[in-house]
């Protein structure tokens, strides 16, 4: 469950290329993307927003994913919408999809949205008996979870890690679909420094490439 499109790329891409291969997985995005880049959402260019979506439907395919939700909320404006309108959109997509596991976005992050989706998520996600969610895990996207530099709390310590060398490039071609969102080395949306993120969290523990999460809740 991610905030904007590419999140859900950036964040565990590898990971979900993985998953694919042995079970359904269903990815829900929240927010438009793309119109905080104009003074005002209604001067933004709607063209751009529907290719935006667009990347999304190609980059899913190419995770493998079964399906892919694509809201709506105003890009870098989450704060202004209800916290309690954004949590029935994860309930709804809950509902419909039953997930067993969830991957959404770390707190202790930069970018409003990413925030607020994570409160979301906990919110909608809160262990009442009959739940179908058993596993919840929190990652980080590069350029906006570690560019908050540990001065907001509380910062990414990731305690789970996946193995994805065989599933890295996945994620590469995946996010090449956002061609908008891309950026040229050594920005960390880059095809290399996504690689290097992956290859530093595998020498983390001994693993050639890894995604990194940290874990909020698991029940057994």
């Amino acid at each position: 469950m991610a905030a904007h499109p590419d999140d859900e790329v950036l964040g565990c891409g590898a990971t979900l290329a993985g998953l694919c291969k042995s079970r359904d997985v269903h990815i829900l995005v929240l927010g438009e993307g793309f119109t905080s880049r104009y003074e005002s959402r209604d001067k933004a260019d709607r063209a751009e927003v529907d290719r935006l979506k667009a990347s999304a439907q190609a980059a899913a395919t190419i995770l493998g994913a079964l399906s892919i939700k694509l809201g709506n909320l105003p890009d870098n404006r989450f704060d202004e919408v209800s916290l309690l309108d954004i949590v029935k959109r994860v309930e709804k997509a809950m509902e419909e999809a039953r997930p067993e596991i969830i991957y959404t976005h770390h707190p202790g992050d930069l970018n409003v949205d990413h925030c607020i989706t994570f409160q979301a998520v906990l919110t909608a996600t809160r262990p009442l008996p009959g739940s179908c969610v058993r596993e919840l895990y929190t990652f980080e996207v590069p350029s906006s979870t570690e560019w908050a530099f540990h001065q907001l709390e509380p910062s990414f310590k990731p305690n789970v890690f996946v193995d994805v060398s065989e599933t890295i490039e996945t994620k590469i071609k995946a996010m090449a679909q956002y061609g908008g969102e891309a950026c040229a080395f050594p920005h960390p949306r880059s095809p290399e420094a996504l690689r290097a993120i992956a290859r530093r969290w595998g020498r983390v523990v001994g693993l050639e490439s890894v995604e990194a999460f940290e874990l909020v809740r698991s029940i057994h």
